[in-house]
């Protein structure tokens, strides 16, 4: 198989949690590496920010993200990855330095707290115990 244009359709972490729930419900059901890998995505995609986004929210925060001129492979990044400093940005943004300012990047990061809720870290990794809690 032969990949003939690799960045024909970028896809937001939303979009893919959707399509994955479309086939999951599909009444035909799929069987082996196909079903595992659908179980796995949607088990991951469900503990991701994209669990609580909805097609307005996105959209609206597109419409809202517009004067600051971000190319699709940027907003699909902050789509998934909702950045929370000016360093996130920053490493999203190709030449954020020379494209935005300072204050156009603390006006970026208040535009995306109203519409991508804060996700908890997690302290502990399953299984394990933290030694202060001793």
């Amino acid at each position: 198989m032969e990949v003939l244009n690799s960045n024909s359709a970028s896809l937001t972490n939303y979009e893919v949690l959707k399509h994955l729930q479309k086939i999951k419900d599909a009444k035909k059901k799929h069987k082996g590496q196909l079903a595992t890998i659908t179980y796995e995505t949607l088990h991951y995609l469900e503990e991701t920010p994209c669990k609580s986004q909805t097609p307005t929210n996105l959209s609206e925060c597109i419409r809202e993200l517009e004067p600051f001129n971000l190319n699709k492979n940027e907003l699909v990044m902050i789509m998934n990855t909702p950045p929370t400093t000016p360093l996130e940005i920053q490493l999203m943004i190709e030449e954020s330095e020379e494209r935005l300012t300072e204050e156009q990047v603390q006006e970026l990061l208040t535009i995306l707290e109203r519409y991508f809720p804060k996700v908890e870290p997690k302290n502990t990794v399953e299984g394990e115990v933290d030694a202060n809690s001793s």
